[in-house]
Parts: C-alpha cells; sequence; structure tokens
C-alpha cells in the first residue's frame, strides 16, 4: 500500500498516487460509502493540484471504487442489498475456482512465502494498525490465489476484490472480525500444507461471508 497523506509532498503527487491514498482511506473505513469526495477538500488535504485530484477520482472510478453523479460530484460508492449478493457471487465463484485449481503439493518456497505475510498480518493486527493490517492482508491473498497460475483468473479476482474495499471498511476495525480473519487465514495455510482441497475451498468461500453480511445488516439499519 501507499505511504500515508502527510509523507507525501505536493511535487510527487500525481493522480496515480492520490488515487491509491483515498483507496487506502476508503478501505481502512476512513472515508465511508456515499461520502461526498470534493475537490477542494482533496486539494487542500493532500496539497494537490486540481489535475491531480479529478485524474485520481477518474481512477478510482473504473476501479470501481468511486460513482459520480450528475451534477452531484464524485462520492465513495455504496451498494444496494442486492448489488452486494450480485458481488459476492461472483466473488465466490472466483475466489473459491482459484483455489480448486491450485496443484498439490505446494512448492514449500511458495508456502513459507505466504505464511510469512500471514505473519505480517498477525503482527499488524496485534500493533492495531489498520493500514498495515490491509496491506498484509492483501498481499496473502494475492500470494495464495496465485498459486492457482492462471494470470486471467488473478486479475479478475483482484478487481472485484477491489470494488469490494468500501463494503469490505465496514470490518476492517472489528476485533472479531480480524480474529476470525487470522484464524481462517490459518486453515487455509493448514489446507494448503495438508493438500486438502476441501477444507481450502470451504474456507476460502466462508471467509467472504462476514464482510458480505456486515454490509447487508448495514443497509438493512440505514437504508444506505
Amino acid at each position: 500500500m501507499p505511504e500515508t497523506a502527510e509523507a507525501t509532498t505536493a511535487a510527487r503527487m500525481t493522480g496515480a498516487r492520490l488515487a491509491d491514498l483515498l483507496e487506502e482511506e476508503i478501505v481502512i473505513g476512513v472515508r465511508f460509502p456515499r461520502e461526498r469526495l470534493v475537490e477542494d477538500e482533496l486539494m487542500a488535504r493532500f496539497d494537490a493540484k486540481r489535475h491531480a485530484v479529478r485524474q485520481a477520482l477518474q481512477v478510482l472510478e473504473s476501479r470501481g471504487v468511486v460513482e459520480r453523479r450528475p451534477n452531484a460530484g464524485a462520492f465513495v460508492r455504496s451498494f444496494t442489498a442486492k448489488e452486494v449478493r450480485d458481488l459476492y457471487v461472483l466473488r465466490d465463484l472466483l475466489e473459491v475456482r482459484a483455489a480448486e485449481l491450485i496443484e498439490f503439493p505446494v512448492d514449500p518456497a511458495r508456502l513459507e512465502d505466504l505464511a510469512g505475510a500471514q505473519r505480517r498480518h498477525d503482527a499488524a493486527v496485534e500493533a492495531n494498525d489498520p493500514r498495515a493490517v490491509v496491506t498484509a492482508n492483501m498481499e496473502f491473498h494475492r500470494k495464495l490465489f496465485a498459486l492457482s497460475d492462471n494470470e486471467a483468473l488473478m486479475e479478475a479476482i483482484n478487481r472485484y476484490a477491489r470494488v469490494a474495499h468500501a463494503i469490505r471498511s465496514v470490518t476492517v476495525t472489528s476485533t472479531e472480525s480480524l480474529r476470525l480473519s487470522r484464524h481462517e487465514h490459518g486453515r487455509m495455510l493448514d489446507a494448503l500444507r495438508e493438500g486438502d482441497r476441501d477444507l481450502l475451498a470451504s474456507t476460502c468461500r466462508a471467509h467472504l461471508i462476514p464482510s458480505r453480511d456486515a454490509y447487508l445488516e448495514r443497509v438493512s439499519l440505514t437504508g444506505a
């Protein structure tokens, strides 16, 4: 993940860099679904030029993280209950299929690399560092699904995981959700070590449910 906004200078603030910084704020819950992204506010906060802000918003729109509304501006993307369910059906299909394609036994070096990502995730959770948690979590899943050795599938998984950033932000600071996530990552590693394809696939499927259901609960309570 990118460095913090405070460490970024105007001289280096490109639209792409600003897009990464804003995306990070969305995924860690600093910015919420339906929140308006005001150009002047972003220019002041990140000491960025207007063209960089506009480029960043265009990049985030292309990533599916931001939505533009006619005569209203740009907003952190929000989802209806149906959109959430539809998205998570797709993510289930992609991620479970990737798990099923992994060949056993897994290369020990790649397995240790994955375990290292999980150790970094554990350390970030213990340090109560949301940015580091998100970074390590993304690293873990990239390395996990890369074991499928299917680049087209990996690209699709990464695309729709990114679209779900605003949905997952609901649970990113939840102690219970983080505890469960660590446990499920451990089960995935165990399944890979033991060559248990069924356990791996079922754990990948279960891993998607908490963020989906937390967002659906929010929609039902707020109508957002």
